[in-house]
């Protein structure tokens, strides 16, 4: 299952996100979104566990509560939708 996590904390690596949801079971993937031109932390991201079950209670647990000093949003991630390509501003 494909899982958002939001609000996190800018300064939490991969490794830190993927480590709060392995207390729940196995994690085969942990991403943090950042900016293309900065490299900076967007402030959410995406973690991926092949047990439902066990991201499902991952989820339960940590959805409004403390990842980082801020409170968390987390649920299943939905299917990326497709936006128009950007129209180049230069």
């Amino acid at each position: 299952m494909n899982i958002y996590v939001g609000n996190l904390p800018y300064g939490i690596n991969r490794d830190q996100l993927r480590d709060v949801f392995a207390a729940f079971g196995e994690v085969s993937a942990a991403r943090i979104v950042t900016d293309r031109e900065t490299g900076r932390s967007k402030g959410f991201g995406f973690v991926e566990m092949p047990n439902d079950e066990e991201a499902k209670k991952a989820i339960e647990a940590l959805n409004g509560n403390d990842i980082g000093g801020r409170k968390a949003i987390v649920n299943e991630a939905r299917p990326r939708e497709e936006r128009p390509p950007r129209e180049k501003s230069w």
